[in-house]
C-alpha cells in the first residue's frame, strides 16, 4: 500500500514541487491550499487530491487529517500557533518535515537577516552548520517567529520532525522572484548590467527540485532534527547572472561596481550582500541526500517560467510585492554608470543593435560557475 503524504500550502512554488516528486516515487498525495490560487500545471494530471483548507479555522486541520498520514509536510508554518497546530493532530501522523528559514541564524552581536542592510549583514562562519546560535524565539520579526516554532515542535512533538532550513528559494510559482532582478533586465535589452559589491556577494539559495529531493528522503529515513536545505553551490551574483544571460542568450555586460558606488542602490540584487551567507548542507547529505540540480540548471525552468508569465500581462500584476519597491530604476542606473565607467554606458538603453544581438552568447555554461563542492 503506498504512503500517504499531506501537503500544507501545496499549490505553492514548494509544494508543487514536492507533491510531484512524491507522486513520481509512488506516494499518494493530497495538498491543502486556501482556494486563492489556481491548481498549477501538471499537478492534477499527476494524481494529486486537492483539499481546500484554512488552517486558521478551529478544527479546520484536525478534520483534514481525521483519516491520517504517514507524513504532514507544512511549507506554510511561521510561527508558534501554528507548530500548536502540527502538535494537535500527531496522534493522526507518523511524521512531519517543516520549512524553516537559515534566517534564524544569529552572528556575535546578535543579528540576523532581519536587520539586514545593504551596508549591513551578520558576519557568520561560512559555512554555517546547524549548530549555530539562532536568535531567540519570540514575535518580533520574520525569524524570531520562526525559531518559535522550531522550538515547540522539537520540544513537544512525540512522533519525528525535521525542520529543514532553506535559503533563498526559487522555481517556478514563485510570488517573489528574486530571479526577475536580471530576467526583466535582459528582456527590457539593458546593455549593461551593474552590480554592486563588484559581483562578488554569496548568499545560499535553494531549488524548489532540491528541497523537493530533500523531504523525500528525510522521510525515507524518519528522525528528529534540523536539515539545512540548500543548494550544493553558492555562486556569487555575477555568476547567477551569467547562468541567467546565457540561458536566454543574451549579450550583455555586467558591470562591477566598486564597493563606495553602491551608495545609491544601484546594482543592488536579491542576493547583494556585503559577507558572505552560506550555508552547510552536509548533515543532510549524511543521510544519503543527494543534490538533484546546481543553480546553473535549477533556474532554467525559473527563467523560463519568468518569461512565460510576463508575456501574459504587466509583471506588476503578477509579483506586486516587487512592484512595492521597483528595483528598476534605469534612470539611476544610466546617471551613475558613466561616472563609473563612460564606455561602459554606451547604449544603455535597447538599441536595433543589441536586439541583433541577443542570441550572440546561447551556448554552455563554464563547468566551473558557481560550484564549490
Amino acid at each position: 500500500m503506498a504512503k500517504h503524504a499531506f501537503i500544507m500550502g501545496g499549490t505553492g512554488q514548494i509544494g508543487r514541487a514536492i507533491a510531484l516528486r512524491f507522486r513520481a516515487a509512488g506516494w499518494d498525495v493530497t495538498v491543502s491550499h486556501r482556494g486563492k490560487r489556481g491548481i498549477p500545471a501538471g499537478l492534477a494530471e499527476s494524481g494529486t487530491k486537492f483539499v481546500v483548507l484554512d488552517r486558521e479555522q478551529p478544527g479546520a486541520l484536525l478534520s483534514a487529517l481525521k483519516d491520517g498520514a504517514d507524513a504532514v509536510i507544512d511549507t506554510i508554518a511561521f510561527d508558534e500557533t501554528h507548530a500548536a497546530q502540527l502538535l494537535a493532530i500527531q496522534k493522526h501522523v507518523d511524521s512531519f518535515v517543516v520549512v524553516s528559514s537559515i534566517s534564524v541564524y544569529c552572528d556575535d552581536q546578535g543579528r540576523t537577516l532581519d536587520e539586514a542592510g545593504p551596508d549591513s549583514i551578520p558576519m557568520m562562519p561560512v559555512p554555517i552548520p546547524e549548530t549555530h546560535p539562532t536568535t531567540p524565539p519570540g514575535p518580533a520579526t520574520y525569524s524570531t517567529r520562526k525559531v518559535a516554532l522550531e522550538q515547540k515542535l522539537l520540544g513537544s512533538a512525540t512522533v519525528p520532525v525535521t525542520i529543514l532550513r532553506p535559503g533563498a528559494i526559487y522555481g517556478p510559482g514563485a510570488l517573489h522572484p528574486r530571479e526577475w532582478w536580471f530576467v526583466k533586465r535582459i528582456l527590457d535589452r539593458r546593455r549593461q548590467i551593474p552590480l554592486a559589491f563588484e559581483g562578488q556577494s554569496r548568499f545560499t539559495a535553494t531549488s524548489v527540485a532540491n528541497l523537493a529531493a530533500m523531504t523525500l528522503k528525510v522521510l525515507e529515513n524518519p528522525g528528529t532534527r534540523i536539515l539545512n536545505a540548500v543548494d550544493p553551490d553558492t555562486p556569487t551574483v555575477y555568476e547567477r547572472g551569467v547562468a541567467i544571460a546565457t540561458h536566454m542568450g543574451a549579450e550583455c555586460e555586467f558591470v562591477r561596481l566598486p564597493t563606495q558606488a553602491g551608495g545609491s542602490g544601484v546594482g543592488f540584487t536579491p542576493w547583494s550582500v556585503r559577507a558572505p551567507f552560506v550555508a552547510d548542507d552536509s548533515a543532510a547529505r549524511l543521510l544519503g541526500y543527494v543534490p538533484v540540480e546546481t543553480y546553473a540548471q535549477g533556474v532554467v525552468p525559473m527563467i523560463d517560467w519568468l518569461v512565460e508569465t510576463q508575456a501574459r500581462g504587466d509583471w506588476r500584476e503578477h509579483f506586486p510585492e516587487i512592484a512595492q519597491y521597483d528595483p528598476f530604476d534605469y534612470a539611476a542606473e544610466d546617471e551613475l554608470l558613466p561616472r563609473i565607467s563612460p564606455e561602459a554606458h554606451a547604449g544603455a538603453a535597447g538599441d536595433d543593435e543589441f536586439g541583433r544581438k541577443l542570441v550572440a552568447r546561447k551556448g554552455s555554461i563554464p563547468a566551473d560557475i558557481g560550484l564549490d563542492v
